[in-house]
């Protein structure tokens, strides 16, 4: 296991898959943590409340996991969702994180104003971390956590309307993912 990464029991198995396509967080410090509830949301990245005082490179994340979520009026445990999705979720998760490495800390804050602010930026942002997330090669996983969503009866219709409001849809992420061959073949 990677010292760099603190990861619960339940989810070593997906967290360490995600990671293992973004090599490029090897070295960065990644905390997984169990939350009782995330507003709208099943999962959060975001650097420490210290790292915004330290250098880019020293930067801490923190990837918040809601315990349970609920579909329709039923509750379901975030670690008993299939092994598929969780690593999609967490893949999008570590997308933010690299959005975030290089921002500046003023940037990182006006970012974040932006998010709680705008509509708007929060497509942008959950755009761009799906982006990443498929540029680095999770698109399956990321295509299956859409899939579960979207088509799972019992999911509430305004969670569904929120994830084709904020994030690519299935359509878009093929098209990345020609873009990301046409781009490699042409190396």
């Amino acid at each position: 296991m990677n010292a760099q990464h603190i990861i619960p029991d339940s989810i070593q198995t997906e967290a360490k898959s995600a990671l293992s396509y973004f090599p490029q967080l090897d070295s960065v410090p990644i905390e997984f943590k169990f939350k009782k509830n995330i507003k709208k949301s099943t999962m959060q990245a975001r650097p420490t409340f210290g790292s915004f005082f330290r250098s880019k490179n020293n930067r801490r994340f923190v990837i918040l996991i809601s315990e349970t979520f609920k579909i329709s009026d039923k509750e379901f445990r975030t670690r008993d969702i299939p092994s598929e999705i969780l690593i999609g979720w967490i893949g999008h998760e570590l997308g933010h994180i690299i959005d975030y490495q290089d921002r500046s800390k003023l940037n990182l804050i006006w970012f974040g104003i932006k998010y709680l602010l705008s509509e708007n930026h929060i497509v942008e942002a959950e755009r761009a971390a799906d982006t990443f997330a498929v540029f680095h090669g999770m698109e399956d996983y990321i295509l299956k956590t859409k899939d579960f969503i979207l088509n799972h009866a019992q999911i509430t219709t305004s969670y569904k309307d929120r994830i084709k409001k904020y994030y690519l849809s299935p359509e878009e992420i093929m098209e990345l993912v020609n873009q990301r061959n046409t781009e490699t073949s042409q190396d």
